[in-house]
């Protein structure tokens, strides 16, 4: 791998892109597909080469942005955690978003759309919402709206999130839109406990990261 690819890779991963390595067996030449943006499958992309290549996607982490530091965030981090994200828990409270609280996870003391200003959502990007404050909550659920982000879920009853879908029409988002938001969150498991809450909302992000495209880490060899 030449430094440029390298350095191209690292780029992706740091902007949380999935970059396609093809490898002309022959060769060596390195290219880069972004998945996203070319919509042929990859056996494709290296037929249409006429050659022989060697194809390894490279996947930035998972991320999930929690919005509020609050009790069932505690679960819900070190549940994600196991699950293979890395997890970053916004809340400008810095009463309830502490380090004794949430031992090694990422803490920002900023309001939701600061901070996702300057570390944004991408499509392995994943944000729930469970303070019950639209202060906090609805500018976070703004941000994922207008995100290429896979999974976004907000707590609260059927009645509160009617209101919050309401609020957000009047910002000009419609009803299309507007399902992306799973809400109340969570598989319906009849989770009462906040642990359980956790699970369920974990087990949704896992059923919609699957449903996708997904692009999870593969290797693969297409012939021409």
């Amino acid at each position: 791998m030449n430094s440029e690819t390298l350095k191209s890779l690292n780029r992706a991963r740091a902007a949380g892109r999935a970059v396609v390595r093809a490898t002309d067996i022959a060769t060596g030449e390195d290219r880069l597909i972004d998945p996203y943006m070319d919509h042929s499958p990859l056996g494709l992309v290296a037929a249409q080469a006429g050659r022989n290549w060697f194809l390894a996607v490279y996947n930035p982490p998972l991320d999930l942005v929690v919005i509020g530091a609050v009790h069932i965030a505690q679960p819900l981090a070190r549940i994600a955690t196991l699950a293979g994200y890395g997890v970053r828990v916004i809340d400008p409270r810095t009463a309830f978003a502490t380090e004794e609280r949430f031992p090694g996870v990422t803490l920002i003391h900023e309001w939701a759309d600061e901070a996702l200003a300057q570390n944004p959502l991408g499509p392995r990007s994943a944000l729930v919402a469970l303070t019950h404050d639209p202060k906090l909550d609805d500018p976070a659920l703004v941000v994922a709206l207008n995100s290429s982000c896979f999974y976004i879920g907000a707590l609260g009853s059927k009645k509160s999130h009617a209101a919050r879908l309401a609020r957000l029409k009047q910002q000009g988002f419609d009803d299309k839109q507007l399902t992306r938001i799973h809400g109340p969150v969570g598989l319906d498991i009849a989770a009462k406990s906040p642990a359980e809450i956790a699970v369920s909302i974990v087990a949704e992000m896992t059923k919609e990261l699957r449903a996708g495209d997904g692009w999870e880490p593969l290797i693969a060899r297409a012939t021409a």
